[in-house]
């Protein structure tokens, strides 16, 4: 049997489904080399959401509530990821680089967090040898601070100089990319830390959290490598205009859709967020699993992720409205939390590892779904892209960094109330705590259905069902 060129390049294409990203102006080369930087921000990821709060919980005995303000920190300065990425838009460079400054600094900040994160962590366990007041909290939280700014930073330029460098027909393709790379990113570096940790001890934990330090800093050298080229403004580049945010704001409520869309987004993240510092504490405080398992949740949770996302593809190219995938990802997160709640008194870790699977395929859609929805926006005559993506950000990340904080402090205040027995023998027990956090958070999935279904049945309507779908284009995804 005979195959021709053609075959053997229609097999490539569909063995490599993203080789088609490459350009003339970003060689697929190149652009692997610059998605190392995705790697390095999923890798810190993990660290931040997964292991260390399961080990400050756990083995070092700081309560929840103070972790999660901890986990918490980072997130909540997503909503100046705006602001970053427009201070590298309008960079003055004597030699024309825009990208690469924020990319190199975000770095720096990103290791230096990580590096100084053990030593911090170990003050906040109450191993001193001076107790001073506070101190503990404050050189946690600036490790914290650290590591969660240089992570945005590096990623908003990351992200910018990918776009900058891809062509208007491969952009979609180029940052799709990369964002798989990112839960690629979480889910090998899961696997490799939990291996690391297997047996867990103070200075095992300094030697993985700095080693992943170092393993950032040689990462994203790699990728930023003559990634941009030396292009010297002109004067009409260094004097052109910038857009009013206060009209481009007002253009964008106007819309009428935003307001709701941005309330969905926000509820809906809320509900899937607020488990993120105590699903691993869960598996460890109330099954019993290891830290080397429990860091295993977080590739679990990847490649429920990874699934959502190329399902949202496939549903897309056949027409699927977003709103409706929505609602897909939010029935599935209401079959995730019930199989986490039903792990505990059914004794498996199947059920449980299954439940954080689903988590993150539910959380994954849900999140490309609006965000698809957010891009369509200035189709429909609403503000520019980029605002109505820095709005949905804003509203992602504050929900992100509330619901983790409500999360921990409603599991150790639950948790302390039950375990006096005021509510009777049955619900004296550590997993009551996060029992009704789990239950809470199908409650809020229920309240973002409600809050979707008028998005829902306007996406019916026959004048905005007229656009032929384009399939999942993340050019601009901001997180």
């Amino acid at each position: 049997m005979i195959v021709s060129r053609s075959q053997i390049q229609r097999l490539g294409a569909r063995a490599l489904p993203f080789s088609d990203a490459a350009s003339e102006e970003l060689p697929l080369g190149q652009l692997l080399r610059l998605a190392l930087f995705q790697v390095s921000v999923g890798m810190a990821g993990v660290m931040l959401l997964g292991t260390l709060n399961r080990v400050m919980i756990v083995e070092l005995s700081v309560p929840a509530t103070l972790v999660a303000i901890m986990v918490a920190l980072p997130v909540l300065i997503a909503p100046f990821r705006a602001i970053l990425g427009f201070k590298s838009d309008n960079y003055r460079s004597a030699i024309g680089w825009k990208r690469i400054p924020y990319l190199w600094f975000g770095t720096v900040w990103q290791m230096g967090g990580l590096a100084i994160m053990p030593s911090c962590l170990l003050v906040l366990g109450g191993d001193v040898e001076y107790d001073i007041p506070f101190a503990g909290e404050v050189l946690a939280a600036l490790a914290f601070i650290m590591t969660g700014l240089g992570m945005h930073m590096t990623q908003t330029a990351g992200l910018a100089l990918a776009a900058d460098r891809a062509t208007e027909e491969t952009r979609p393709r180029v940052v799709a990319l990369l964002y798989v790379m990112f839960l690629i990113g979480m889910g090998l570096s899961a696997i490799v830390i939990g291996w690391l940790l297997r047996d867990f001890n103070s200075i095992k934990l300094i030697q993985v959290v700095q080693g992943t330090a170092v393993v950032t800093i040689v990462l994203n050298v790699i990728a930023l490598w003559k990634q941009e080229r030396v292009n010297p403004m002109s004067k009409a580049e260094r004097e052109a205009p910038q857009p009013s945010f206060k009209e481009a704001w007002a253009d964008l409520i106007a819309g009428g859709t935003a307001g709701r869309l941005l309330a969905v987004v926000f509820l809906g993240t809320m509900a899937f967020n607020m488990q993120d510092v105590l699903l691993e504490p869960y598996g460890g405080e109330i099954l019993g699993l290891s830290v080397s398992a429990t860091t295993l949740l977080t590739a679990t949770w990847a490649a429920g992720a990874l699934v959502g996302f190329a399902l949202a593809a496939r549903w897309l190219a056949k027409g699927v409205h977003p709103y409706r995938m929505a609602m897909r990802g939010i029935l599935a997160g209401v079959a995730a939390f019930s199989a986490v709640i039903f792990a505990s008194p059914m004794g498996s870790d199947v059920l449980f590892f299954a439940g954080a699977s689903l988590i993150g395929f539910g959380g994954g859609l849900f999140a490309v779904s609006t965000l698809t929805a957010a891009m369509t926006m200035p189709a429909q005559g609403l503000a520019g892209r980029g605002l109505a993506l820095g709005a949905w950000g804003a509203a992602q990340a504050t929900a992100a960094g509330l619901s983790t904080l409500i999360g921990g402090a409603m599991r150790d205040g639950i948790g302390s109330i039950a375990r006096t027995g005021v509510w009777g023998e049955a619900l004296n027990s550590p997993a009551t705590g996060y029992s009704v956090v789990y239950h809470t958070e199908i409650a809020l999935l229920f309240v973002t259905l409600v809050a979707l279904g008028p998005l829902v049945s306007r996406s019916r309507k026959p004048n905005q069902s007229q656009q032929k779908p384009t399939g999942l284009g993340l050019a601009d995804f901001p997180t």
